[in-house]
């Protein structure tokens, strides 16, 4: 068995220990936590994945790991890690893979071995440097710090459980906890602390309360964070403290002081007040104290419900919970799919890819404090936006039950909150970055026939309720012009015009995104009111009425742009977008990549670049080096104009397939593309994975298959193993994908389904979902030609309108 990885300064190797989880077959060996951590500035987290590397179960409630500090504030330490940041805490909550501004890094512990120029409200007087490599494997994280205290953690579903070992000859043996601590960042979507209460044991074995905290990238008011503790050791002294209301990361300025007290029991200040002072707590333990072990229930309903979870662990073994963790991955994400290869390369890409697929959202189910409606409940939406194309279609074909109530709980959020979220954290609505994309959601669940209790009639009312109700104006400073929150904030310009105009930020991208999404709304209306369905197929075409015929870029004609009301368009660089933000014309992508994202109508889009011919050309274009024309900094990799760091762009090298006879080229760019920008190295995504919406992308050029989301269709690549084995749900049938001469070459020789020979370059979800619930079988023969095997019909275009 494979040992747990550790981070290295210049490399990734083997620590020398192994971890036994049973007799079955053990895929999180081949799970490297570190892939993602580190940008293309080797040793730092510019630009990096911002995955989360700590400790966490499936879609994990409570996400255990380090906080560090980051110098470079041109980035944040979104995941709480950067490989060359100081230690500054081990905290509870952790979003994976966001960028913007960081969220979390709530309900802290901190072992330290003095209070000798110690500031216990100065994060900079306590940091600590690592001096050893990091180790991280599933379920478990370990950490050595230069105070010669050498961290472990683990978690169950709602709790985390540390192991503090504390140097013989240290001063002391403390555990500091600041409430106040989060993960920083600057400006003005900065999160804050508010407020909070906490109050200890008599003996200071355990201590509870609550955290209040506010804003963060999805902005919101005070939302509170309860806990409940407890040590394995007895302290020798437990003392409360507090402290003026300042920034955590640089109180030297005001020069903030702590006031300690023996009470049992500290508040911040009046309950809704959110310039409280900051509390926290110090515990001291006995000088024969080698080892303290901590473990800390997390709840958003209650102090009590908190230390109800704590049963979650009922022991002080550490490696029984990792133990555990593992199985659960193993059994319930990683064995999903087996793949049979001699390649360890890439089964580490592979099983990594599928453990950063299944972090977010957060299952909260029964952590609602705001309804108790009896449905599921997710949390951290991080966002829709990113997650819509690959990663929830992925959900929907290897864990239906996780998808179905994921759906549900959108539905429910919409039930209470009038809206579906677009992005949430912290059970706040936020934010939008284009379209409602909870439409997609919804449309592709249901096109592939998920039931399992979606209440259908009340998810197409989520859904029409995006498409015509105005959502208010939170008036974001970065998009003053429409609401940030929830909803379409552009609907005024999309019900009256068809498109949204300039007076709109990100008039271009959101005239495309809601194009899709009245698509998804015609998908569902034709089973649930049949009577929308002309309607909103219609209102699809919208991003034909800004096509703008006699524009040119490189040669070529026709682009989406900027239109205003009278029909006329805004000057624009088809190849840029400034800073392709939240008031650029587009956002995160440029025009000439948002002119390919119609995947619905591929037919009238390739009919307005020209035809097949000129199409194909302008396709092949997009990959050339070199004519990039926006720097997106962390969201943007390489030189071409596809732009493989972002969600945009991720369809683009497939879309081949929609001509004849030209599969082969879907798959000469599916592999250039992981080959180049995906890799086991710590810098192996190649850009902010994005709640796993990047490593989602790569499952699915791995095996083989990419998902046209909003449609029951799968485009056809060429998978990277011989053998793989896909457990479809929970209800026995499998998908099983064969592949002979990989050898020779990656291209499609012949292809057959289900024992049929195939000639098309897709095919249909039920025909490896299949009604009767019998076994699919993909068979494909590899090799070194570009045949043209593809003779078959091309995918459809059900969206297709003519205008």
């Amino acid at each position: 068995m494979r040992s747990p990885w550790i981070h290295a300064a210049g490399a990734l190797v083997l620590a020398d220990r192994t971890t036994a989880v049973g007799t079955k077959k053990d895929f999180t060996e081949y799970v490297n936590l570190f892939i993602g951590t580190e940008g293309p500035v080797s040793g730092t987290a510019y630009s990096a994945g911002n995955v989360f590397p700590g400790a966490s179960l499936p879609f994990g409630a409570v996400k255990v790991g380090i906080d560090t500090t980051r110098w470079n504030v041109s980035f944040s330490a979104n995941g709480g890690y950067t490989p060359d940041g100081n230690v500054t805490a081990i905290t509870m909550l952790h979003e994976s893979g966001t960028g913007g501004a960081p969220t979390y890094g709530l309900i802290p512990q901190m072992p330290l071995t003095t209070l000798e120029g110690v500031n216990v409200l100065d994060n900079l007087t306590y940091m600590q440097p690592r001096v050893a490599e990091d180790v991280a494997e599933v379920g478990y994280y370990k950490t050595q710090l230069q105070n010669g205290v050498t961290a472990e953690m683990s978690a169950s579903m709602h709790a985390g459980i540390m192991r503090y070992t504390y140097p013989r000859d240290s001063d002391g043996r403390f555990v500091l906890v600041d409430l106040s601590h989060f993960i920083p960042s600057t400006g003005t979507k900065e999160q804050w602390y508010s407020n909070g209460k906490l109050e200890r044991g008599d003996d200071g074995t355990w201590y509870s309360g609550y955290g209040v905290y506010r804003e963060g990238w999805a902005w919101g008011g005070d939302y509170r964070v309860y806990f409940c503790a407890q040590f394995d050791s007895v302290p020798s002294q437990s003392q409360l403290f507090s402290g003026k209301a300042t920034d955590p990361y640089w109180p030297n300025t005001t020069d903030v002081k702590p006031t300690f007290t023996n009470r049992t029991w500290i508040e911040g200040g009046t309950i809704g007040y959110q310039y409280a002072d900051r509390i926290g707590a110090l515990f001291e333990f006995p000088p024969n104290t080698t080892t303290v072990r901590s473990k800390v229930g997390i709840s958003w309903v209650s102090a009590d419900k908190a230390c109800q979870f704590l049963s979650e662990i009922p022991h002080w073994d550490l490696e029984a919970v990792r133990d555990a963790a593992k199985e659960q991955w193993n059994s319930e994400v990683l064995s999903k799919i087996d793949v049979a290869t001699t390649n360890d390369t890439q089964l580490e890409m592979f099983y990594t890819a599928m453990y950063h697929s299944h972090l977010l959202p957060s299952n909260r189910t029964g952590e609602n404090p705001y309804w108790d409606s009896g449905e599921p409940y997710y949390d951290d939406f991080y966002t829709i936006w990113d997650t819509f194309r690959c990663l929830h279609p992925l959900l929907t074909l290897i864990q239906p039950k996780a998808q179905i109530e994921i759906v549900r709980a959108m539905i429910d959020i919409w039930r209470y909150e009038r809206f579906m979220p677009d992005g949430r954290s912290h059970n706040h609505n936020g934010r939008v970055q284009g379209g409602s994309n909870s439409d997609n959601v919804l449309a592709d669940a249901y096109v592939k026939g998920l039931q399992g209790g979606i209440n259908w009639t009340d998810g197409y009312a989520a859904m029409k309720t995006n498409a015509e109700v105005q959502p208010y104006n939170n008036f974001d400073f970065e998009d003053p012009t429409g609401s940030t929150k929830e909803g379409r904030g552009a609907l005024q310009d999309w019900k009256k015009f068809g498109y949204v105009t300039p007076a709109n930020g990100r008039c271009l991208s959101k005239t495309v995104e809601y194009s899709l999404n009245d698509f998804s709304l015609s998908q569902v209306a034709k089973g649930e009111a049949p009577e929308d369905t002309v309607k909103y197929l219609n209102r699809s075409a919208g991003w034909q009425k800004t096509w703008a015929a006699d524009v040119t870029s490189l040669n070529f004609t026709g682009f989406l742009a900027p239109t205003y009301p009278n029909g006329s368009y805004q000057d624009y660089d088809p190849l840029s977008c400034g800073a392709c933000e939240w008031s650029s014309i587009s956002y995160e992508g440029v025009p000439w990549e948002y002119s390919w994202t119609i995947p619905f109508d591929m037919e009238s889009l390739i009919s307005l670049m020209g035809g097949p011919e000129k199409a194909e050309a302008r396709l092949d274009t997009m990959f050339i080096p070199g004519l990039t024309g926006s720097d997106q900094g962390g969201n943007s990799a390489g030189t071409t104009i596809f732009n493989p760091g972002n969600e945009p762009s991720f369809m683009t090298p497939f879309l081949y397939n929609y001509f004849p006879k030209r599969q082969h080229k879907s798959v000469q760019r599916s592999r250039e593309v992981v080959d180049q920008y995906y890799n086991t190295g710590r810098s192996g995504i190649p850009g902010n994975d994005d709640a796993g919406s990047m490593s989602s992308w790569l499952v699915w050029n791995m095996i083989g298959l990419y998902p046209v989301v909003t449609q029951p269709i799968y485009l056809v690549l060429s998978p990277r193993f011989e053998d793989i084995t896909m457990r479809l749900g929970d209800g026995g049938a499998s998908l099983r994908i064969k592949a002979t001469g990989l050898d020779k070459g990656s291209y499609v020789q012949s292809l057959k389904l289900n024992g049929q020979k195939w000639d098309r370059s897709w095919i249909n979800h039920e025909d490896i979902v299949r009604p009767d619930g019998e076994d699919s079988l993909l068979e494909f023969e590899l090799g070194a030609d570009r045949t043209m095997w593809d003779t078959g019909d091309i995918p459809p275009s059900p969206g297709h309108v003519e205008l």
